[in-house]
């Protein structure tokens, strides 16, 4: 055991909390389970290597990003040079593994969806959300909502009857999206989060692209802004209204302004809860307020 491992190890818990293993200084991608994350998950990963300067990269891939870490500063230029290699080499085993990773899920994405029933329309999380099936289609209990990355299936989110939501283990997210309707560029394209808002929006007759999450909006928007350089995009954002610094309406903000697009949030009557965040939500809530 060296004083290198020993202090990647303090770096990467300085991030992720007590970690109980010592990294393999071996130059080979590693996965790990991230303590907050679920039982059986290895979320995390870390290379380290040990000749020259020892030095290594660090990251998770639920939460995308990656850290750099080096036991001391160069002294010259070669050793500068050998560092940036190794951060490279690095970047390439993770990327190479990620892909990896997205290869897997779109591979089972595509046969649970092949397999799939048509969703019931009385499933009932449809019926809490008040919206028609619009094409999802349902494996077992769980409703299958397909995610496309350049008009391929690359990945699914299950949703439980109870409304809990998950994506394919090791599956892309960044970039993909639920389209409702058809995209030409004579009509404006609506781009939200959750896959019950963009129904709700469908059935108000907009074309709808949907996001996933606030963090994918940007994502979205720009490669749907790549394919359809002349449509109007507007952006329908969740008014997170409850919660620090309101993430939901800075993410469609920034995605807006990204692509040039307009922007809109649900307009909250004033008796309204201030627990309702989305478009599905104030739709829900109107039809229960006004039955």
């Amino acid at each position: 055991m060296t004083d290198a491992t020993i202090q990647f190890r303090d770096a990467l818990q300085t991030i992720y909390g007590p970690l109980g293993w010592l990294p393999e200084p071996d130059g080979a991608i590693h996965r790990f389970r991230v303590p907050d994350d679920k039982a059986g998950t290895l979320n995390g990963w870390y290379v380290l290597y040990l000749d020259g300067i020892a030095s290594g990269a660090f990251g998770s891939w639920k939460s995308g990003g990656a850290s750099t870490w080096c036991s001391r500063e160069p002294v010259d230029h070669r050793e500068a040079e050998q560092v940036r290699q190794r951060i490279e080499q690095a970047r390439r085993q993770r990327e190479a593994e990620q892909q990896v990773r997205h290869l897997k899920a779109a591979n089972v994405a595509r046969r649970w969806w092949r397999d799939a029933r048509r969703a019931d329309p009385d499933h009932p999380y449809l019926i809490a959300k008040g919206v028609r099936p619009h094409g999802l289609r349902q494996r077992g209990a769980e409703l299958l909502v397909p995610l496309y990355a350049d008009g391929v299936l690359a990945n699914l989110q299950r949703i439980a009857p109870d409304g809990g939501k998950r994506f394919l283990f090791g599956g892309r997210i960044k970039g993909t999206c639920s389209p409702l309707g058809r995209i030409t560029p004579d009509r404006p394209l609506c781009i939200c989060e959750g896959w019950a808002t963009g129904a709700t929006l469908h059935e108000s007759g907009y074309t709808v692209a949907c996001a996933m999450n606030a963090g994918n909006l940007k994502p979205v928007a720009l490669a749907l802004r790549a394919d359809y350089s002349f449509t109007e995009i507007i952006i329908a954002g969740d008014d997170d209204r409850l919660t620090d610094g309101n993430p939901g309406r800075t993410a469609a903000n920034a995605a807006a302004v990204a692509v040039g697009g307009f922007v809109t949030f649900p307009e909250w009557p004033v008796d309204a809860p201030e627990t309702l965040t989305d478009f599905n939500d104030l739709a829900a809530w109107s039809r229960h307020a006004h039955a």
